[in-house]
């Protein structure tokens, strides 16, 4: 079976919340300025604040390969040119990443909403 080696759309996170207005350009300098785990941290510790630290019954520590998988597949789609590179990044084939691109609805992320 031959793979569409096509150019894939043109996807970005950065555009897409500064489109929804959830990134200004501002904070996009502070962001870079923290680790991963900082950053995940602190997105935690503001979530948990006004639920008393109960994240929404969330089993955080169960759910964390699933949160992380999932921005994983997102940055793939959204820096690489093609899909066979958005694998080859992600280290496996591209049946593999169409399967996990459904599973985790990655695409959709991107689509514009009206």
């Amino acid at each position: 079976m031959k793979k569409d080696l096509k150019k894939k759309k043109s996807y970005s996170i950065i555009r897409k919340l500064r489109k929804e207005g959830k990134l200004p350009e501002e904070m996009e300098i502070f962001v870079s300025n923290l680790s991963l785990e900082d950053l995940i941290a602190l997105k935690l510790e503001i979530s948990s604040r006004p639920v008393s630290g109960k994240l929404f019954g969330i089993p955080i520590w169960k759910s964390i390969p699933f949160i992380v998988r999932d921005a994983v597949l997102k940055t793939a789609i959204s820096v690489c040119r093609t899909k066979v590179d958005a694998a080859n990044l992600l280290g496996m084939d591209v049946d593999k990443m169409d399967n996990l691109l459904k599973k985790y609805n990655t695409i959709d992320f991107f689509e514009e909403t009206d």
